[in-house]
């Protein structure tokens, strides 16, 4: 599984932390946002969000795990793309039952909110829990059918409700473009982990994205 990190601003002191979980999991997480001590460019959870669904929809990795001070933002943020099913997790039990029940690709984390003495322990123990299990097994057993069919027509909701990302993206405001695009962390991963396919080769025209 191929999992990218995306810190903003307000929470980029806690990207060693995130992956530092993540690693304890076995899993090697592609860094596309802000780090610790990273001043350069600022990424608010207004463009994290749409990395998260630019990522997810390029298919370059499974899964994003994102987050900002409280979550909420960037919930709501990556929320408005196509194909991104995001979840606010606070505590293990939400992680398990967001990977049982949900199966969404995509997660949010408060990472000022309530972070205090042991945060980096809570986290970890986030991660261990949202990757446990195999992904969409249900919870209780006796409902899984149910939730697998209810996956598969939000699925369906999220093509009706959004228009394609590339007039999504040719649509947006320049300033938060040009931000993203210009990020070379992430684009690097859009380069090296995507599949070639008609969105990227928008991307990489349109937003004069160099490798």
């Amino acid at each position: 599984m191929k999992v990218a990190v995306l810190n903003e601003v307000s929470a980029r002191d806690k990207n060693p932390d995130l992956i530092a979980a993540l690693e304890k999991c076995g899993i090697k997480p592609l860094n596309a946002g802000m780090r610790a001590g990273d001043y350069e460019v600022e990424l608010t959870y207004i463009h994290t969000g749409l990395m998260a669904a630019v990522l997810l929809n390029l298919g370059a990795v499974d899964m994003v795990i994102g987050g900002c001070g409280t979550g909420a933002g960037f919930l709501l943020s990556a929320m408005q793309y196509p194909g991104v099913y995001c979840g606010l997790i606070t505590g293990p039990l939400d992680a398990w039952l967001f990977s049982q029940i949900n199966g969404g690709n995509c997660v949010s984390l408060a990472l000022n909110k309530g972070y205090g003495w042991a945060g980096e322990i809570n986290l970890a123990y986030i991660m261990e829990k949202l990757f446990q299990d195999e992904a969409g097994r249900g919870y209780p057993p006796e409902r899984s059918q149910s939730q697998a069919e209810s996956r598969v027509r939000l699925q369906k909701i999220s093509a009706a409700a959004h228009r394609p990302l590339a007039e999504i993206l040719a649509a947006l405001d320049r300033d938060i473009t040009e931000r993203v695009f210009s990020y070379k962390p992430f684009t690097d991963i859009i380069y090296a982990e995507s599949p070639e396919s008609s969105l990227k080769s928008f991307i990489l025209k349109e937003f004069k994205v160099q490798p």
